[in-house]
Formats: structure tokens, C-alpha cells, sequence
């Protein structure tokens, strides 16, 4: 691997020319700030990567730079000793059932060296190399390494690190291993950290429950895999050189992303389609599927390029040439994760369409694109902005592209689907995204940072509750307003960091202000809503008690009005802590309608109507526009008791439910 370095000196001087134009190149569309190139060979037998790389990294800052920290993302997996397996414990999964001895990884630097280009000379700093704990000071979590430097990087400088390190490549614990000769890297190789323009430096420790942070640069990677196995990777494959040792090497190059991923087996089927769509950038797709899912194939094409067209019509058009997507192996784990130009999928072998799988996964994967790709928030801290935007995206784009969803029951251990075409499912407000979030409304202050969260509810947080604010400003304020904010955000920060209070100031500009109460309940506070009717009463008018008739005064009752009225009464409550304005709505049953705007400060409300007509009955929020009430039923209720229906809704579906394990029992005589 190592015998010719002329082809890594050759791709470092490129990367290098990159790092030192970076900014000032008006065809970059990122500052590239930390520059790679990375020589690796993967040994699949022993499941080791032996890799060699150099970081050319500017600081973009007004501080210097002493030290450079390194994220080790594969040490989470060392022992259980880690920050990473430690949090694990208090997540809501099964996959760690057991561990073998064999499954355990590792990402071991050998040597640092500062290599002697512009104001630095050559140093050895293998020998300072520590490790640290910013976040929780566990003295045996190894995910963070230092290295401290001879001479700091001073404002606007350039300094290039060649690092030599190895890697026990592990069975997937979280999107990234082996499983046979299958093999998919992320997160593989020493990864800089982030120098922020206080002097500080953002590389925390690597968390059950959270993902990623890092610079926009250029990549130059050479991987080489045994001959015949088809790889993919971030970027264009720039060539593929034959060995004489049975190996072949792939290079890949890809400038202005902030990450680089790669796969590589000997059973991958490869399928290719061009995306064109007037005035949007067209995209070379690159499908790379296991055999068995060859029927399956243009399903994932025709989901990809969904994302591509909605979300670059709504946000801002995709900027790359390419994009290639992984179908991974039966039980690789790895499915349903995104890196730059490159994701991941997920399928079943039996998967009828309209049930939303896989198309699902490949929009939401695909829209990762946008929603981290091009807009690069933090996501250690705050992982709502990509995962909460691109939820809230992905269930747009299904509804548009797709319409409603299928209910699908599997049975023998989820092997067997049986579609019923008849129900359909909403995909939040009514589906998984609500129920999740319900269960977790108090968890956690949003405004926390992500890696805070507790474990097991992080991602109800993160994606379900965002996602049903978004759809709360839609219902309220209308898609235009809230397409105006997110597309203004995509724009202004894409090739950027931003951070919370960057997207609140965008829809606070858009909406003139008007959002600010509501992200002081749904982001600053763990503020719960669930809004009631009480009680509900419509009685005719009818006189009873004293009376002024002709200078005296006289008793009646029963008598009533001319013409016939009726009062109607109703109580509004607010059962939570959470107070946003709803509205509040009485139909009558001649079908006139009072509508008010209820406040919400106070505990509960009277409405009191005289009117011709009965009350047929009163709702909280009608048009449901609150998507964040934990409790929709009891938003309503009808004068007249239709007690009748549940009994019917529920019947009808037990007769589904029983027909289907009738139906798949017949299969199998």
C-alpha cells in the first residue's frame, strides 16, 4: 500500500491548492476549511483498515490555534467503559443483545506529524498525543484526541497533519461495520473538530444519541478493496487502478462537503438514471442494491428523485453532480443514515407498495441532502434543525408525490405484509409522530443541547416534535409563509453552521415578528398543550321566576320565548401548561357557526350564545391546527351522543385484523 507515495503526493498537492484558495475561489460553494486527503486498504478477512491521511486545515478564525482535536468515532465502541456504550444502556433498543468478542473496535493513531509547508517546518507530535473528556470528564472514553502543536496556527494560516492509524473495523453497532463481506465505513478516519471564533474548540465526545459536527472542505480519497467488489462512495470516481496483489484501488474526489463515507462488496447490483427537471441542477443517481431487491429498484429511483425535484423546488436546488444511494444487506444495520452526496436506504424483501417503505427511507435520506449536506448545523447540539426540518419535509414530499399511506400489519415476525388499502394512515399528524412525542412531551427543554437529551426520548425531541411545530406554522400562518421561512433559512446558511436563534430570527423576519410567543412555549420551554371541552348545554329559553306585568309583578314558569330560543352554554379548559391561542367553535344544527379566538391564559372560559337552534356541538381548535395537543380527543363534543360509532370502528376493524390472519393462514395450504 505504502511502496508509491507519488499518487498521494500528487492528490495532497491538490487538496492543498484547494485549502489555500478555499475562500477567496469564487467557485467554491464552502469555505473549505478542513481539506483531506486519505490513502486506507481494507483487509476483509482480518476486518481491519490500515489508512494513512493528511489534514490541510485553515483557521478561519481571529484566535490561534495551539492545539488541533480530533474526533475517534470507532473508540465508542472499544469497551464498555465508553461515554457512548454507558448512554446506550438508557436507550429504548435491543441491538446490543450480544456482543462478541470480535465485534469490538477500535481507530488507533500511530503517528501525528506537522509536515513542512508555508511558516511551519516539519515536527514529530506522536509523542503528545492525549486523549479528552470534554463533556462528561469519563477518563476511559477515547472518541477525542489532541493534538498539541509546536507552533500554534495563527489567524488565516494554513498547517497540513499527516496521521498514520489503523482500525478494527466493527460489527455494526450504530450505521457503521461489517456483516460478512458486506462493509460500510462512516465516521472512519480522525476527524477535526470544529475551531470556533471564541478560541474553543466544538469536538464533543461521541453520544448514544447524537450525531455529527464538522468543517466543509475538499476530499481526495484512494480506497483499495479486493478486485470485482463494487464500491460507493462520497464524491466522483476519478479512476480505479488493478494491483498485482489481487487488489484494486478507487479514487474518489468530492469538493464542499463536510464528510466522507464509503461501501464496498462483492454482491452489490448497480443500476444508474440521470435526474432532469427544468431549472434544477441535474443529478447523475447511482444505485448500488443487494440482488434480491432487483423489483424494488425503480421504486428507490423514483423516491430519490422525489426528494430532489420537492425539496429543490421548495428550498433550493440539490448543488452536486452525483448522488449514489445503498440498499444495504439483510441485517447490516446500517440502513436509513445520510453523508454528503451519499445515503443509505432500507427495504424488505416482500414490501408492497403504497405502505410507504422504502420509499420513506430514500426520500428522508435523500432530503438529508439538503437538511445537513448543504445546510451544516451542529448536530451534537442541535440536531433538531436538519432532523426536525427534514421529518417535517419527508412527510410533505410522501404526501405529494404519494398521497396517503397504506396500513400494512406484518406477521411472522414481520416477514409477512398484508396491506389494507382501505385504511390509511397520516404520516404526523395523525401516525408515529404524535404518539412519539406525546409519550416524551416533558422530557426535555428543546433548547437543550441535543447531546444532553435523555437517551431513550432524544429522538422524539428531535425529529417528531419539531416536525409537528412546522406543521402547527403551516396550518396557521399557510404554506407560503412557512416555504418563505425555510427556504430563506436553506439560502442564507447553506455552506454555513447556523444555530437555533439563526432559524428563529428567519421566521420571526418572514412572519414580522409573530412567532416569538410561540417558539417561548415549543423551543425555550417543555411546554405541554391539551385543550378540552368540558361541558356542553343548549337548552330552549324558557321564562321562570318573577315578572313585571302591567304594574305588577307576577310568577311564570315553562313559558317560552317568542320566537323559540335556546342558550347555549359551553366550557373551554386548558388542561396543560402550554398556552398558544386557539379558536373556539359552536355549530348550531341550522348550520350557523360562532367563532371566537380563545387566548388561552386563563384555566377555562364560558361561551354563552342565545340562538334559534340547538348547539350540535363545540370544538377547541377545529381545523387542528395545534398539531402539538397531546390529547385530540377531547377537543370536541356533540350535543347528541353517537355513542354507536367507536363500537362500529372497532368492530369493523377486528373484522379486518381477522380476515388478514385468515387470508395469510390460507397462503400456506
Amino acid at each position: 500500500m505504502w511502496r508509491s507515495r507519488i499518487p498521494f503526493l500528487l492528490s495532497l498537492s491538490l487538496v492543498w491548492a484547494a485549502a489555500e484558495m478555499g475562500a477567496a475561489d469564487p467557485a467554491g460553494l464552502s469555505p473549505r476549511i478542513a481539506n483531506y486527503t486519505i490513502e486506507v486498504k481494507l483487509d476483509p478477512v482480518k476486518k481491519m483498515l490500515e489508512g494513512r491521511s493528511v489534514l490541510s486545515w485553515r483557521n478561519d478564525t481571529r484566535k490561534p490555534a495551539p492545539e488541533l482535536w480530533f474526533h475517534l468515532y470507532w473508540n465508542a465502541w472499544k469497551n464498555n467503559k465508553s461515554t457512548w456504550m454507558r448512554e446506550d444502556n438508557y436507550r429504548r433498543r435491543r441491538s446490543l443483545r450480544k456482543i462478541r468478542p470480535e465485534d469490538w473496535s477500535y481507530l488507533q493513531v500511530k503517528s501525528a506529524k506537522v509536515l513542512k509547508a508555508g511558516p511551519f517546518a516539519e515536527a514529530d507530535l506522536t509523542g503528545a498525543l492525549r486523549y479528552a473528556a470534554p463533556d462528561d470528564g469519563n477518563a476511559d472514553d477515547q472518541t477525542v484526541l489532541v493534538v498539541p502543536l509546536a507552533r500554534a496556527v495563527g489567524p488565516g494560516e494554513t498547517i497540513q497533519l499527516e496521521m498514520i492509524w489503523t482500525a478494527k473495523i466493527p460489527r455494526t453497532f450504530a450505521r457503521t461495520g461489517f456483516r460478512g463481506n458486506f462493509f460500510f465505513f462512516a465516521h472512519w478516519f480522525p476527524k477535526v473538530g470544529v475551531f470556533q471564533a471564541d478560541g474553543t474548540w466544538n469536538c464533543h465526545q461521541f453520544h448514544a444519541a447524537t450525531e455529527f459536527f464538522s468543517d466543509y472542505g475538499v476530499y481526495d480519497v484512494q480506497m483499495t478493496v479486493p478486485v470485482g467488489w463494487k464500491l460507493g462512495a462520497t464524491g466522483r470516481e476519478i479512476e480505479v487502478k488493478t494491483n498485482p496483489d489481487g487488489t484494486a484501488t478507487h479514487r474518489y474526489q468530492q469538493a464542499d462537503v463536510h464528510e466522507f463515507a464509503w461501501t464496498t462488496s462483492p454482491d452489490y447490483r448497480e443500476a444508474r438514471r440521470r435526474f432532469e427537471r427544468p431549472g434544477l441542477h441535474p443529478v447523475e443517481m447511482r444505485l448500488l442494491y443487494q440482488p434480491e431487491h432487483e423489483g424494488q429498484v425503480e421504486r428507490h429511483f423514483r423516491a430519490a428523485q422525489a426528494a430532489l425535484y420537492y425539496y429543490g423546488t421548495w428550498y433550493g436546488e440539490y448543488p452536486y453532480d452525483q448522488v449514489t444511494f445503498i440498499d444495504p444487506a439483510y441485517g447490516a444495520g446500517v440502513g436509513g443514515m445520510e453523508y454528503p452526496t451519499l445515503f443509505t436506504c432500507g427495504t424488505r424483501l416482500f414490501n408492497p407498495f403504497g405502505g410507504g417503505s422504502p420509499e420513506g427511507v430514500t426520500v428522508h435520506e435523500a432530503g438529508h441532502q439538503f437538511w445537513y449536506a448543504i445546510v451544516g448545523n451542529n448536530e451534537f447540539e442541535s440536531a433538531w434543525i436538519d432532523e426536525g426540518l427534514n421529518t417535517f419535509s419527508t412527510a410533505r414530499t410522501m404526501d405529494t408525490e404519494y398521497g396517503p399511506s397504506s396500513y400494512v400489519r406484518r406477521f411472522f415476525k414481520g416477514f409477512f405484509p398484508v396491506e389494507v388499502r382501505a385504511i390509511k394512515r397520516q404520516r404526523l399528524a395523525g401516525g408515529g409522530s404524535l404518539d412519539d412525542y406525546r409519550e416524551s412531551a416533558r422530557s426535555d427543554v428543546q433548547a437543550t443541547p441535543t447531546y444532553h437529551y435523555f437517551p431513550a426520548t432524544a429522538s422524539d425531541i428531535t425529529y417528531d416534535k419539531t416536525a409537528l411545530w412546522l406543521l402547527t406554522i403551516e396550518r396557521t400562518y399557510g404554506w407560503e409563509t412557512l416555504q418563505k421561512i425555510l427556504s430563506t433559512f436553506f439560502q442564507r446558511w447553506k455552506f454555513r453552521h447556523p444555530t437555533p436563534e439563526d432559524f428563529i430570527a428567519v421566521a420571526n423576519e418572514v412572519t414580522g415578528g409573530q412567532l416569538t410567543p410561540f417558539f417561548d412555549q415549543v423551543f425555550w420551554k417543555a411546554a405541554v398543550f391539551d385543550y378540552a371541552v368540558d361541558s356542553a348545554v343548549s337548552q330552549e329559553v324558557k321564562a321562570e321566576g318573577l315578572a313585571d306585568k302591567e304594574g305588577q309583578v307576577v310568577y311564570e314558569k315553562g313559558k317560552s320565548a317568542e320566537p323559540k330560543l335556546y342558550e347555549t352554554r359551553v366550557v373551554v379548559r386548558r388542561l396543560q401548561d402550554g398556552v398558544l391561542p386557539v379558536e373556539v367553535l359552536l355549530k348550531f344544527e341550522n348550520g350557523e357557526e360562532v367563532r371566537e379566538v380563545w387566548d388561552g391564559q386563563e384555566l377555562w372560559k364560558l361561551y354563552r350564545a342565545v340562538k334559534p337552534s340547538k348547539l350540535a356541538y363545540a370544538a377547541v381548535d377545529p381545523e387542528r391546527k395545534l398539531l402539538l395537543d397531546i390529547n385530540y380527543t377531547n377537543n370536541s363534543q356533540r350535543l347528541k351522543s353517537r355513542a354507536r360509532l367507536p363500537a362500529l370502528k372497532w368492530a369493523s376493524k377486528w373484522m379486518i385484523w381477522l380476515q388478514d390472519w385468515l387470508n395469510t393462514l390460507a397462503f400456506f395450504f
